[in-house]
């Protein structure tokens, strides 16, 4: 909105601010009920109000309208619900909003995270969907439940004990003995920098240096990302970055290209530092938690 506009005739400069307002009648109407001293400039192809606060009282009526839409919305998603709803144990209707609570599932945070205006409760543990949103939730949750379903400590124990003593047993162990040695192929003549976040294959990382070791390409190739030919790698040791560290990391403006993906790492990008970001701050809440109830002796 501007400060100020001029008459098309070319008078001296008024006092007001501008606005443009969606191109229905009833919005418009409504819109010079509240403001009988509007006009309409050709030049500026906007409503311009007169006044020194004009802008205060535009900006106020439009969120008053934009409250509005938002009721007017829960109630219809709020009716959808009650004439079709979604019958399953890990949702549940309250009057105010829809809430979900599933075993933890990356697919599930997905999902849910592409839902407009959906929210993350950390206190209870949930997320909360606003009724608003029912059409997106009803077009996702058969991924949702499916997931939530696989992720039940019932699920994966059934999951662990059908591929018990397999060849791919063998390997999910052997995945979770590497991933925990905190190592990570880098190429010898291209080190990434250290003690700064750096997008990787496993995420972003903070490398804190290395001894030179050789890496073997084929546990490069089966564990972390194929190695390109002719390429020689060595082990570099890494460390989660602290929520401070994350928050405080500027982004890449691009994402990674064929030739940072083939060497194994990258200036981070926004999107994977928002996820390393809730990651750590979900982890520094658990510890939070778990001193609490130590400090309380429970």
């Amino acid at each position: 909105m501007d400060e100020e506009a001029k008459h098309e005739s070319g008078s001296p400069a008024r006092i007001g601010a501008t606005t443009d307002l969606p191109h229905d009648r009833i919005t418009v109407a409504r819109f010079r009920e509240a403001f009988p001293r509007a006009r309409w400039s050709d030049r500026l192809n906007a409503w311009f109000v007169p006044g020194s606060t004009a802008e205060k009282r535009i900006s106020r009526w439009l969120a008053e309208m934009e409250a509005e839409g938002d009721r007017f919305a829960d109630e219809k998603g709020r009716d959808a619900f009650a004439f079709d709803p979604i019958e399953s144990r890990y949702l549940e209707a309250t009057p105010a909003r829809l809430q979900i609570q599933t075993p933890y599932s990356r697919t599930v945070v997905s999902e849910v995270r592409e839902i407009p205006h959906a929210r993350w409760d950390a206190d209870r543990r949930l997320w909360t969907v606003p009724y608003r949103s029912f059409d997106e939730l009803r077009k996702r949750w058969p991924t949702i439940e499916a997931a939530a379903g696989r992720s039940e400590p019932e699920a994966r124990q059934a999951r662990r004990e059908a591929i018990k003593g397999t060849q791919e047993d063998d390997a999910s162990k052997a995945r979770m003995r590497e991933r925990r040695r905190k190592r990570y192929p880098v190429p010898a003549d291209d080190a990434p920098p250290f003690e700064r976040a750096v997008g990787t294959h496993v995420g972003i990382v903070f490398f804190m240096g290395t001894d030179g070791e050789l890496a073997d390409p084929a546990t490069v190739s089966a564990f972390h990302f194929p190695t390109a030919y002719g390429e020689e790698y060595v082990w570099a040791s890494w460390r989660s970055g602290s929520l401070e560290e994350l928050v405080t990391t500027w982004p890449a403006r691009t994402s990674p290209n064929e030739r940072e993906l083939k060497r194994g790492w990258w200036m981070p990008t926004l999107e994977e530092l928002r996820i390393a970001r809730r990651f750590a701050k979900s982890m520094r809440r658990a510890k939070e938690r778990r001193d609490k109830k130590d400090a309380s002796g429970e």
